[in-house]
């Protein structure tokens, strides 16, 4: 007996010596100016609230996206996307979908049931409620890029490795595969930023293709922000740059000024 209990508070210390700190927290905030070579097309916002769920506090992500300028009289997009998740499993309880992108709509709730494996899914546009069985451990789309962020693997991974997520969107689960690139820094307007370079995969269907044409550049310290997006288009490319942000869990890290 003796001997198991030293054994068990061996693991117990291991496990907090090597668990790094959370990468976001209530407050955080970033803005992301998007952009195609000098011209901006619109911006992005994501912020982490704080609401309950189950009559316990939950982390609720609130992610924004819009055209502006020019660009929002060729192609008005308004997104509203959120996601209410788990503070300690990162499971998401509920998510939030209403859009408009050019003249294209949704507006959805969808509520997880994650004992069952299962999700309702409510469409108020179409007045239409609908019940999809999920495998276990199922994300959403805003709270997958959150629990990426936590995951215990993120800062282990060799070049060429990959996380896979099973994520619920449009009424389907994709295999959404993470690829670890390598590293870079890149110059950014708040200096020079230390960076790990990821590349979201997912399998070949409706919505996503398996071509690598999205590429992500994230903080390379506790935060794991992103700090750049860059889409491959057929004619240049669409890129993503972080303006501004606030409430960051931890330092952010900068070579440079």
């Amino acid at each position: 007996m003796k001997k198991i209990i030293i054994l068990a508070l061996f693991l117990v210390t291991v496990s907090f010596d090597t668990q790094r700190d959370p990468a976001y927290d209530v407050g955080e905030w970033f803005k992301f100016r998007i952009h195609y070579g000098f011209v901006t097309a619109g911006y992005a916002t994501l912020e982490v609230k704080e609401s309950v769920r189950n009559n316990k506090k939950v982390f609720h992500a609130v992610g924004r996206g819009y055209t502006t300028g020019m660009s929002k009289f060729f192609f008005k997009v308004e997104d509203n996307y959120e996601s209410y998740f788990d503070k300690v499993t990162g499971k998401p309880y509920q998510y939030v979908r209403k859009i408009d992108e050019g003249g294209y709509t949704k507006n959805q709730e969808g509520f997880f049931n994650q004992d069952k494996n299962t999700i309702l899914v409510k469409d108020y546009k179409n007045k239409t409620e609908k019940v999809f069985s999920t495998p276990e451990n199922i994300q959403d789309i805003v709270s997958t890029f959150y629990y990426l962020r936590n995951h215990p693997n993120i800062n282990k991974l060799k070049v060429g490795e990959s996380i896979i997520v099973d994520m619920f969107f449009d009424d389907e689960t994709f295999k959404f595969k993470l690829k670890y690139i390598g590293n870079e820094d890149v110059d950014t307007k708040f200096g020079v930023v230390p960076c790990m370079i990821f590349r979201p995969l997912v399998q070949s269907g409706r919505v996503f293709k398996e071509e690598e044409s999205l590429t992500v550049w994230i903080s390379d310290d506790d935060n794991k922000l992103p700090v750049r997006i860059k889409a491959s288009l057929a004619v240049g490319s669409l890129k993503a740059d972080l303006e501004s942000f606030k409430g960051l869990a931890n330092p952010f890290t900068i070579k440079a000024n």
